[in-house]
């Protein structure tokens, strides 16, 4: 294990990449990572990681997914601390697709802080309802998902996202954390308009 003060060393500029299915989150994130020399934390990729190497968190995780329940988010969190524990010299981390509650959302609040960091801002991709089907169903034709070609799969997305995601963009909203970005449009204007906010908060 790193000693915890080769990885807190300084503040991190830590993002989270928010907004609904299709809004362009995988485009920007690649593009933010490339400028800004950052870490990408998708829950998707730490999963895959600990149950391919069957880590304990692994086969906890495991447990709970072979019975159809959620993860808890304890072993999550347990997986994103992993992960910031175990990379050496990073200037930040921006998480995507997570936190996906509010309950994760302090949890990682809680986390970072133990580590003597914060989340810097919450880059928020604002797209309209219509335009996100659209996306998604453009999509559905080569990336070969099941989600993105049934209507009413991509609008049981949406709403569970309006339902339960969008609350934690309330969070960073109370802790003044929270920029929207008009994500319709070139996808260069749009990184550039991310820019604008990010550049500033760099140490």
């Amino acid at each position: 294990m790193i000693p915890e003060e080769e990885t807190t060393n300084g503040h991190l500029l830590n993002i989270v990449l928010f907004g609904p299915p299709g809004a362009g989150k995988g485009t920007q994130s690649e593009k933010i990572i490339d400028r800004y020399q950052l870490i990408h934390i998708s829950t998707g990729d730490l999963f895959r990681k600990h149950l391919g190497e069957g880590t304990a968190l692994g086969i906890e995780a495991q447990k709970y997914m072979d019975q159809g329940k959620l993860v808890p988010d304890e072993i999550v969190i347990g997986m994103v601390d992993d992960k910031i524990n175990t990379t050496i010299g990073a200037k930040g981390f921006i998480f995507d697709g997570f936190p996906r509650t509010v309950n994760q959302a302090e949890a990682l609040d809680r986390l970072l802080n133990t580590k003597g960091n914060q989340i810097a801002i919450m880059i928020s991709l604002d797209v309209p309802e219509d335009e996100l089907k659209v996306r998604l169903r453009n999509r559905g034709k080569t990336s070969g998902r099941s989600d993105d070609q049934d209507d009413q799969k991509i609008q049981t997305r949406i709403t569970e996202y309006l339902e339960k995601t969008l609350p934690v963009a309330a969070y960073y909203f109370q802790q003044e954390k929270l920029v929207k970005i008009h994500g319709v449009g070139d996808i260069d204007t749009i990184f550039n308009h991310i820019s604008e906010v990010l550049d500033p908060l760099q140490t």
